[in-house]
């Protein structure tokens, strides 16, 4: 890609619409100082100095997407309870689209709270329910999901998956299937349960763990063979157009009919990993949608996971230092 379509490409993400269908959450965070151990038990005491909520999970990838300066439209299930209204607000505060939440009595709303102390995360406690939503749930999600298909101009779909109870069998089935008649490619980052369920995809994103697990075989991580097999088999047996391999600090790989490579990592000055899935599933999204080849999809996602990976705590990128590192590899590379 030249410098002119680079540039054009980052100014024709406003044009986008995306419908991002999955779990959310809110990342709750707690800031502070540790400066001594606790005399009753082995732990550090963190002094908190800041307390702050964001919004977490597919909301995560919507608020990416956002910072992209394209359109998100956000499709989940939260719980009719405190923690829910202060999602909504959250959503209200960000201005995204609340027209694809819907409220559940037999859920609560999850919630992730980091304890940060000395930039440096302590500990994760999680509040969630990981059952699926009720029958008539699914049917009414589905039926909220095929008016937003109809009535929105959706030009890429993002399956946000964290195995919470929201994405079920029939959904995803009937998902693809109304993708598939429309022509709107479709992205999953996925999670074990449903891993399977994904057949026909456009672009696949799991992880070396996801995959391992997924596939149920074991193979050597530090083998590039090894990894290309298993990657080759989960393309036929699922029937995937192009595979997405996260290889963390190595990088990540890109499998589609006539491109197959390791695009490595950057040298970057990592402070936390947290977030990072989502924002490579979000940018590569958007390069689907814009009809970019493989490579560059794998090129300019893998810059973006490194770039948020430089942030403590989850954060969307940020579109113009993207912009600078693609226009760097596109000058390198020309």
């Amino acid at each position: 890609m030249t410098a002119r379509e680079i540039n054009k490409m980052f100014t024709s993400f406003k044009d986008l619409r995306v419908l991002i269908i999955g779990d959310v959450m809110i990342d709750s965070y707690l800031w502070g100082k540790v400066n001594r151990i606790s005399p009753e038990a082995p732990v550090p005491v963190v002094s908190i100095i800041k307390k702050e909520r964001r919004l977490g999970g597919a909301a995560n990838v919507a608020l990416n997407v956002q910072a992209m300066g394209a359109t998100p439209i956000l499709c989940s299930v939260i719980g009719v309870d405190k923690e829910g209204s202060r999602f909504l607000e959250l959503m209200q505060k960000q201005k995204l689209s609340l027209k694809g939440i819907l409220k559940s009595r037999s859920r609560i709303t999850t919630i992730k709270t980091r304890v940060i102390g000395n930039n440096f995360q302590m500990i994760r406690v999680d509040e969630e329910v990981e059952h699926d939503i009720t029958q008539a749930e699914t049917e009414q999600f589905i039926q909220l999901i095929s008016y937003l298909i109809k009535h929105e101009r959706i030009d890429v779909i993002i399956f946000e998956d964290y195995d919470k109870g929201l994405i079920t069998a029939p959904l995803i089935q009937h998902v693809v299937s109304e993708a598939k008649k429309n022509k709107i490619p479709t992205v999953v980052d996925p999670k074990r349960k449903h891993f399977s369920d994904y057949k026909g995809v456009t672009l696949f994103k799991p992880n070396l763990k996801e995959l391992k697990d997924g596939l149920k075989m074991e193979f050597d991580q530090s083998n590039i063979r090894e990894i290309q097999k298993a990657v080759e088999l989960l393309r036929s047996k699922m029937k995937i157009d192009t595979a997405l391999i996260t290889l963390s600090e190595h990088g990540i790989y890109i499998s589609s009919k006539k491109t197959k490579k390791i695009i490595p990592a950057h040298v970057r000055n990592i402070a936390d990993v947290s977030g990072a899935g989502d924002t490579v599933t979000s940018v590569a999204s958007l390069c689907l949608a814009m009809k970019l080849k493989p490579e560059w999809i794998a090129i300019i996602s893998n810059l973006a996971g490194g770039l948020v990976c430089e942030e403590v705590g989850v954060v969307p990128v940020n579109r113009e230092n993207l912009q600078t590192e693609v226009l760097a590899i596109a000058t390198k590379k020309s």
